[in-house]
């Protein structure tokens, strides 16, 4: 931990911190507010930032401790932060622990305090370094910083994914579209004992139901009209290894029965064959669509279902996972400047921000697509707001104009504040719950009918936000 930022009010805590460091080994500064500190880090990295537990709180009053400590991880996403608290504000400091930040000190401070909390981080990132290091050995360059996340719900899912890989259990993806279910099951075969063999990738959903049956077990010759010679299926290419099948709600009652046979006794006939095919194989299937429902509704077989149902992860969208959004740009910033001849490690703060507020419904995927449009339409070294789509800053944008418009009275630029603010809390509420009236009155706190009068009153209509 060479280089320190100490924020804070009081002169004599900073004081201290020079004490320690009175050999000169770090390169140590101080800042009285968040907004000095952002500022000192953007012209220099700093390792370690050291933010006072009332400055932080105040500045966390409305957007809480995430969507602050997001500014510096935006700018460094590996700095590690410590908040020095009262014991008055000891369960505030626990909560913002909670939220990110790795550490807590309590006053008033002492030097031995700070050593042993430096060398624990030192300590742990030595063992992340190891652990980094053994990933290596199984995993891609770029399998490995997407695999690097600060949302505890995503640490859990990279938990089970150590714990499943090893095995031979079907494992079912859930999430929605675009939040990473295909790298997800790329890594779980690259931990397995199947990591040499065939890794073989089916997007069921794009493949005509007429022919499904045909690309997932092969066909004999003669089979059907156009069946000139015998094809191996993807099972049969996949023997030994291991078969993607995404989106496998979408596949048909008769290639539902096939699958089911080869989850049972590991055997397939291929279509028009009458010999029994043996295969060694481990499956992964993934979904955005709610098997339990489709059985429900008699669309997709119980006991398949439960058959591909033994180990379930469930992928948060990124909307639940907006801090993990600089390691994202980071490691798409470097894949694009590794096959292009630009250089562009940074991203405008206004861009940040409108990140850290936009709803995602294209998930990571989306954030890619963006991130690599205005790669390529950007002339400078930083990625500036005019080359990314206009639909980001839609919401800001909306609300600066209500604010500006100084020839409206007051009452109406407040009416009209408000309207904003209500419609796009609505959208959001819709995107995160996929345009399902129920959850999304829930999570509001009000009826469906009041829900129903609000979405009328803005334009909102529930297919808008219903996933594909």
């Amino acid at each position: 931990m060479k280089n320190w930022l100490v924020i804070s009010w009081d002169n004599k805590v900073f004081s201290l911190f020079r004490k320690i460091n009175s050999k000169g080994s770090n390169l140590l500064s101080q800042a009285s507010s968040l907004a000095e500190g952002i500022d000192i880090i953007k012209k220099y990295r700093y390792d370690l930032i050291f933010i006072d537990m009332e400055i932080l709180n105040q500045a966390a009053a409305t957007s809480g401790y995430k969507a602050v400590l997001q500014s510096f991880w935006m700018l460094y996403p590996t700095v590690e932060i410590i908040v020095m608290t009262s014991q008055e504000m000891l369960r505030e400091a626990v909560k913002a622990v909670k939220q990110g930040v790795s550490d807590y000190i309590t006053y008033p401070i002492i030097s031995d305090e700070i050593r042993l909390v430096i060398n624990n981080l030192n300590e742990s990132q030595k063992v992340q370094s190891e652990l980094d290091y053994l990933r290596e050995e199984n995993w891609s360059k770029d399998l490995i910083n997407l695999a690097k996340t600060r949302c505890t719900a995503m640490q859990n899912v990279f938990g089970n994914v150590q714990s499943v890989s090893s095995t031979k259990s079907t494992v079912l993806l859930t999430g929605e579209t675009g939040t990473g279910k295909g790298v997800l099951a790329k890594i779980i075969h690259k931990l397995s004992n199947r990591k040499n063999e065939q890794f073989i990738n089916v997007h069921c959903g794009s493949i005509p139901d007429t022919l499904l049956e045909s690309e997932l077990f092969g066909h004999e010759k003669g089979a059907f009209t156009g069946a000139i010679r015998r094809k191996l299926g993807k099972f049969e290419i996949a023997d030994g290894g291991t078969i993607f099948l995404d989106e496998i709600g979408t596949i048909t009652p008769a290639a539902q029965i096939k699958l089911l046979q080869v989850l049972q006794d590991n055997t397939f006939q291929r279509v028009g064959g009458e010999d029994t095919i043996e295969v060694n194989i481990r499956i992964i299937a993934a979904t955005n669509l709610e098997l339990k429902q489709l059985c429900e509704e008699q669309k997709f077989r119980n006991d398949l279902y439960y058959r591909l149902n033994v180990f379930p992860i469930e992928l948060p969208p990124l909307r639940d996972r907006k801090e993990d959004i600089p390691l994202l740009i980071e490691v798409f910033l470097n894949r694009l400047n590794k096959f292009q001849t630009k250089n562009i490690y940074d991203i405008h703060s206004q861009v940040i921000e409108a990140f850290l507020n936009y709803s995602w419904p294209g998930n990571i995927r989306e954030l890619e697509n963006v991130i690599e449009r205005a790669y390529i339409l950007e002339k400078s070294s930083i990625l500036m707001p005019d080359s990314f789509p206009a639909e980001l800053f839609a919401a800001q944008d909306a609300l600066s104009r209500v604010k500006m418009d100084t020839m409206l009275p007051l009452a109406e630029v407040r009416k009209r504040g408000v309207e904003e603010i209500e419609r796009c809390y609505l959208k959001e509420i819709l995107e995160k719950n996929t345009g399902k009236i129920n959850k999304s009155a829930e999570a509001a706190g009000i009826t469906t009918r009041q829900l129903h009068k609000l979405m009328l009153k803005h334009g909102l209509h529930k297919e808008d936000f219903k996933i594909l």
